[in-house]
């Protein structure tokens, strides 16, 4: 097999592939093997045409799919070997000849891993942000436990829908006077100013009271996506079952006593504070080494193939997905609340992904460059730590870790070695 390396850019190849006619007259036998029972041919049962009758037949081109895709791939990979590049992603084929009894010729284009030269690491100067444990913060953790300890009451008799109320409604929506599907709902909760339905919805139904009807006229956005509705008008038929309104409970070592541990709201507060500095501290670390690798990636060059920024696309997409599963709401459903598509979809991830994808490559160039290594001792100890949530199935989770998760724990302390490099580099310039 003979292969021709071209490079295209710092990050995509051309591969010119001579796979000699013996071995595709080969993959043309095995194709008639594997095919023969398909073949019927006038004088001979079912799967027993000899190879040349079949080709006088059906011609041999029938068989040219399953035989090129055999030696593409068995051959591919050994290109791949042979000119020592590094692939990210799978290849565009152009077979160029395809001919009984001549070398099977074809060209793969790929992206591989990026050439480039990581800027200068050493004598960064980034400023370290500050998040400090002040009462203003500890306040605002009283409010959040005050606002999810609230209840809903009804308010009294004769009081009217007003912003941030909650409005027990029925309604029946129409267009052009037709009832339309998911239109309808019954003592459906809608939180008045929470953006849940659309256009002024929710404005229209303020200063009405409990028992009242209404009909509120909106228009669905031109990209509702639903055919039948964009860019409609409706008519909404609503009627006020009731109308509710949070109750806050008094802050006090009652409230303390009932939302925690603790007997008094002064240690309820210094609690608070104490976890307030700790993820401070943590949210401190972790900004100044993403402002360090920042800085760093900002001055480096790379051209990124396509391809690694598609995939990282792909796997925020996916956690994004689960994300809204979690939460009760699947893909079409959003799709539909928000207007948007798949492509739109992954449009509003692409620029994360991106950069996500930069910053991977930059660090690996750093952990390349400065021989950074994870040894059994320290991949053992995080898979133990990690493990060590799992309670009684530790053994058995720690088995996984050090299984087919292994490469991943070696990349997270190989990473934080990288990180910690930066650190000290940066600490030793600033004194």
């Amino acid at each position: 097999m003979d292969v021709k390396l071209e490079k295209l850019s710092s990050s995509k190849v051309l591969l010119e592939v001579a796979v000699e006619s013996k071995k595709f007259d080969e993959a043309l036998q095995k194709a008639f093997k594997k095919n023969a029972g398909n073949f019927r041919v006038q004088g001979f049962r079912p799967g027993k045409a000899p190879f040349h009758m079949v080709k006088r037949f059906y011609g041999v081109e029938v068989l040219f799919d399953d035989a090129s895709n055999a030696l593409l791939n068995e051959t591919y990979p050994q290109a791949v070997a042979q000119t020592e590049i590094s692939p990210v992603g799978y290849p565009e084929i152009d077979i160029t000849q395809i001919e009984e009894g001549k070398d099977f010729l074809y060209k793969a284009t790929v992206d591989v891993y990026p050439e480039f030269e990581v800027a200068e690491y050493k004598g960064l100067s980034v400023a370290k942000p500050s998040y400090p444990a002040d009462e203003a913060e500890v306040d605002k953790e009283i409010e959040s436990l005050r606002e999810k300890n609230a209840r809903l009451v009804s308010k009294a008799e004769g009081s009217v829908i007003e912003d941030k109320d909650t409005a027990v409604i029925d309604f029946l929506g129409k267009v052009d006077g037709v009832e339309f599907e998911g239109g309808k709902g019954e003592s459906f909760e809608l939180e008045i100013g929470s953006g849940t339905f659309i256009d002024n919805f929710e404005e229209q139904l303020k200063g009405l009271k409990a028992g009242e009807e209404k009909v509120v006229t909106v228009t669905f956005p031109e990209s509702y996506g639903v055919e039948s509705l964009n860019g409609k008008a409706a008519d909404f038929e609503v009627k006020v079952l009731d109308i509710k309104a949070k109750e806050y409970p008094e802050v006090d070592d009652e409230f303390a006593s009932e939302v925690s541990e603790f007997e008094t709201l002064a240690e309820l507060r210094e609690s608070i504070a104490s976890k307030l500095m700790e993820a401070g501290k943590k949210k401190e670390e972790s900004e100044y080494r993403n402002n360090l690798l920042a800085a760093v990636v900002e001055k480096t060059e790379i051209d990124i193939p396509q391809s690694m920024v598609e995939t990282q696309v792909d796997r925020l997409v996916q956690d994004f997905e689960q994300r809204l599963a979690y939460q009760g709401v699947d893909k079409k459903m959003y799709m539909e609340m928000t207007g948007s598509n798949d492509n739109g979809l992954r449009d509003m991830f692409r620029e994360n992904a991106q950069k996500i994808v930069k910053n991977d490559l930059v660090l690996s160039k750093i952990i390349e460059k400065e021989g950074l290594l994870a040894t059994d001792e320290e991949v053992t100890a995080k898979a133990e730590e990690i493990a060590g949530q799992y309670g009684e199935s530790k053994e058995k989770f720690m088995e996984i870790l050090l299984g087919s998760n292994r490469p991943d724990l070696e990349m997270e302390i190989k990473t934080d070695k990288a990180f910690a490099l930066l650190e000290a580099l940066a600490a030793k310039d600033a004194e």
